[in-house]
């Protein structure tokens, strides 16, 4: 015999007997180990027996089982195994049973430690770019301020991009300056830039290159030489980007994702630092291209440019009806940007902060346990690991440009609304009601709270398990 303990939810606690017929696993209530959550299948995983033992089998649900953190298809059970399906939490206890001996609980799998030579550590000259770097962010904002009036918070989204190495979607009316603002950008990092104005006749090939057939002047043979594309920068402004054919934008999947281009059977790889910027109009959408969720999520960032103040739009118009323009001058190097880029990438991040952004981007997911009233009603669709990810990064960035080597779940929550706004999907009822994305992100700002004490664990979770003898018990670890 053997049987199954509810660790967690509704039926904590609550064991199930294992036949020799095996059981069921889902949602459906004639499942044997019914559980309810939204996450899990009908008939969701399957437990029988056979002669090596008790073996798990996935029924091709929709979330996948875990066993001991792993995901399965199928697996053998060991004694004291922990199964995981959707957020609920069921540990495998095997008795002797029909001259079947209860196999021996394996040993712990080992911890990951990497390797001590793959582990990114700040050098004293990393630490002293972060540190000037405060000083640095303010002259950049100086900088771009000679030539861009105002849009503050939008340049501030900018950098916290760049400089975490992600990608940018830029949204405004038309006449924002959101050229401008790029291309000013550019000249500030120093960086190659190239802009491509996208249009419904574009084609993959004018972005990412060419291969031409010519004649070898020395051998006289015909060959082909590859000419490459605008995507062969450091800095590509993709203007109007929902103006063109889905063929085209997914020419960009690979070079915003790998940094890299394929065109043949050749593989090229771009230049570093690599970074699309990308500009779309929210008005006039007939005759446009809508871009993908997968190419959404590959921008890091959502960015609304919203109209100037008042005496903002009164310096614009007086700053560009004049015969003298202001010009921006190089703040950094192409290999102070790569620098900030890895030195983001060492700055450690405290298990408190990682909490509060995967519980908030967990929290935009109708279907889980930490997801509010609210979300259920209005959200269709909640971000995915990707924007925990980026969130951190973001708030990483943020820090580096404040000349800190610490984050705080205040750079998460600045980093929240331009990570979320975009990975967001609102249902009839939000869209019935004029609720955006905006709005949902702003009250979950408002509603999900920094972790406390109750959130870490003291110690492990210890389950009663039967010992085969009568009346004994005997306490074991839970593996989870």
């Amino acid at each position: 015999m053997a049987e199954l303990i509810f660790l967690n939810g509704p039926n904590e606690g609550q064991r199930v007997e294992i036949s020799g017929e095996g059981i069921y696993l889902g949602r459906l209530p004639d499942c044997a180990a019914c559980i309810e959550d939204d996450a899990v299948s009908g008939y969701h995983a399957q437990i029988k027996q056979d002669e090596s033992g008790w073996e798990i089998s996935d029924l091709q649900s929709a979330n996948g089982t875990m066993v001991n953190d792993h995901p399965v298809e199928s697996v053998l059970l060991q004694n004291g195994d922990t199964i995981k399906l959707g957020e609920v939490l069921l540990q495998f206890i095997a008795q002797e049973s029909a001259g079947i001996s209860a196999p021996e609980a394996a040993e712990p799998a080992p911890v990951y430690a990497p390797d001590p030579a793959d582990v990114l550590v700040a050098t004293d000259e990393d630490l002293a770019l972060v540190q000037a770097m405060g000083q640095r962010a303010e002259l950049i904002r100086r900088e771009v301020g000679k030539v861009i009036v105002g849009q503050y918070n939008v340049v501030e989204e900018i950098l916290m991009a760049m400089i975490g190495g992600g990608h940018a979607l830029l949204i405004g009316m038309p006449g924002m300056a959101k050229t401008l603002m790029v291309s000013t950008i550019a000249k500030v990092f120093n960086l190659d830039f190239r802009r491509v104005q996208f249009t419904p006749d574009l084609m993959p090939s004018d972005i990412t290159g060419t291969e031409i057939l010519e004649t070898n002047r020395e051998t006289g043979d015909r060959e082909f030489r590859f000419i490459r594309g605008p995507l062969f920068c450091n800095l590509l402004l993709a203007d109007e980007i929902n103006r063109t054919p889905p063929k085209t934008q997914a020419a960009l999947l690979e070079a915003m994702q790998e940094h890299r281009v394929t065109v043949g059977n050749e593989t090229y790889s771009l230049g570093e630092p690599f970074f699309v910027l990308a500009t779309q109009n929210p008005i006039e959408q007939e005759g446009t291209y809508p871009l993908p969720e997968a190419q959404l999520d590959r921008f890091m960032f959502n960015i609304w440019v919203d109209y100037p103040s008042a005496e903002e739009e009164e310096m614009i118009v007086e700053a560009t009806t004049k015969s003298i323009r202001a010009k921006a001058q190089a703040v950094l190097t192409k290999e102070e940007v790569l620098q900030l880029q890895e030195v983001v990438r060492k700055i450690p991040v405290s298990r408190h902060v990682i909490k509060y952004a995967t519980t908030l981007v967990r929290s935009t997911r109708p279907g889980s346990p930490e997801a509010p009233d609210f979300v259920k009603e209005y959200i269709s669709t909640g971000a995915g690991p990707r924007a925990s990810q980026v969130m951190i990064m973001a708030a990483k960035a943020r820090a580096v440009m404040e000349g800190r080597i610490h984050v705080s779940c205040s750079d998460i929550k600045k980093a929240a609304l331009p990570v979320l706004r975009h990975r967001i999907l609102t249902n009839f009822a939000a869209d019935s009601e004029g609720l955006t994305s905006v709005h949902l992100v702003m009250r979950l700002l408002g509603t999900v709270a920094e972790p406390s004490e109750k959130d870490y664990p003291s110690a492990p979770v210890s389950v009663p398990e039967k010992s085969g003898k009568r009346g004994k018990e005997v306490k074991r670890v839970n593996r989870v």
